[in-house]
């Protein structure tokens, strides 16, 4: 091992980072590359099309075929090299896809080739999927997105958790991804704590949203619901969680849905995967009005999102419980102590019972994915594209309106139809700067 002096990091002694000249000619190296590719290296096209916050990712075109190509820095990219970052954190991803592919086959991009030393992986090439978060901002809806969602959450959740697996298989499973935790860090300092103090990296939409900020890191009933919310990220190992499923990780076409980037992958609570998704398609219902050309022009599409809302918790609770139901083989609620008619009705009020649960903790944590996305340091395009900036502020406070009452107030959230009501309710509400 050596280390690199840029990123303050041990990295493999193999390691560095690939222009277009190395890449190309470690692909040709590779075979099951250069097959997918076909054609002389010499003539594949390599496009660099990274535009999140951590990664190199290279479209790679040959005469047969495609491939995209993902290669972790040894820095966060947005910030850059006063940030380091380990590398490790492209075997989790690789690993996750992995568990991903078995348990959710066809959600996922299929993996071609990893190179551990390079912390470099090549998957299937989606075309022509688009992130979904870019579908969103412009008005298109996606029908088959519900199904497929919730399918991948339903089965990657479950099957990871003590319902589906032996405790020591699940002990197992959790070391296996236990040193991700600097990925977990990244989560724990941006969601959970930053947003709600004075941070150097925190930023809005000023001066529209200052007294807003303001009151966030004085309102101390928040910072108690925030801090609930973070110990449970800490402490909850129930499932494999993706870690990051908002809509940027989400590529789709009005037929396929494919979820990428799970490389802050950990065992955490069940909550947080399902609450960025509803997060993230309220944002990009309060954000739709920034976008209006005409007023009510998006109203179609805006009925199409909340109603997405609903249907993604009810889809996802549905799939949940019909596989608790048969495909329960691990050790948690074993079916020996509920016998006979009345063991199995209690055990299915318990069932119901724990799916409210995981309701609260998945409108929790929305609600912490809302204000991190307003406040902190990563944006997303859903406000950040509103180009008037009175416009985007009057957007993201309705948002942030929403997201203190589900986080404080979370138990007076019983349903989801609930959170989407409120959420009507706000869509023309008027803040005062």
């Amino acid at each position: 091992m050596t280390t690199s002096a840029a990123a303050g990091q041990a990295t493999p002694s193999g390691y560095r980072i690939l222009n277009e000249t190395d890449l190309r000619l470690t692909l040709a190296a590779t075979p099951a590359v250069a097959d997918q590719l076909g054609g002389p290296a010499e003539r594949w096209s390599i496009t660099e099309v990274g535009d999140g916050n951590l990664n190199l990712v290279f479209i790679v075109k040959g005469s047969s075929g495609g491939l995209a190509v993902k290669q972790a820095l040894p820095y966060v990219r947005l910030v850059g090299e006063s940030w380091p970052l380990p590398l490790s954190r492209a075997h989790y991803e690789h690993l996750a896809l992995t568990h991903q592919n078995r348990l959710a086959p066809g959600l996922v991009p299929a993996i071609v080739h990893h190179d551990a030393a390079l912390a470099l992986t090549a998957m299937e090439l989606l075309e022509p999927h688009i992130i979904m978060r870019k579908g969103l901002v412009a008005g298109t809806t996606y029908p088959a997105f519900v199904d497929h969602i919730t399918t991948f959450m339903a089965r990657t959740l479950f099957f990871s958790s003590d319902l589906a697996l032996s405790a020591a298989s699940k002990k197992e499973a959790i070391a296996s991804f236990a040193g991700n935790h600097a990925l977990c860090k990244i989560t724990e300092d941006l969601i959970f704590t930053d947003p709600y103090r004075i941070a150097e990296q925190n930023r809005w939409t000023a001066p529209w949203l200052d007294a807003t900020a303001a009151d966030i890191r004085a309102d101390l009933d928040l910072h108690v619901a925030v801090s609930r919310l973070k110990l449970k990220f800490l402490s909850n190992a129930e499932a494999l969680i993706h870690g990051d499923l908002h809509t940027g990780s989400i590529m789709v076409t009005e037929t396929e849905t494919k979820v990428i980037d799970p490389e802050f992958a950990f065992y955490g609570p069940m909550g947080f995967d399902v609450g960025a998704v509803l997060a993230n398609l309220l944002m990009a219902y309060f954000a739709s009005a920034g976008h209006e050309r005409t007023q009510g022009e998006r109203e179609a599409f805006e009925g199409w999102v909340l109603g997405t809302v609903d249907q993604v918790w009810s889809g996802f609770a549905r799939k949940f419980l019909a596989l608790w139901r048969s495909e329960a083989t691990g050790d948690a609620y074993p079916l020996s102590l509920f016998p006979g008619e009345t063991g199995a009705a209690r055990l299915e009020a318990e069932r119901q019972a724990y799916m409210a649960r995981l309701f609260q903790d998945a409108i929790g944590f929305a609600a912490a994915k809302i204000i991190r996305r307003i406040f902190g340091l990563a944006h997303n395009i859903d406000f950040e594209l509103i180009a008037d900036e009175s416009r985007r502020a009057t957007c993201e406070a309705r948002a942030v309106r929403l997201a203190r009452t589900l986080m404080v107030e979370t138990a007076s959230f019983t349903s989801i139809e609930a959170v989407t009501r409120a959420a009507r309710e706000l869509r023309h509400w008027q803040p005062e700067f």
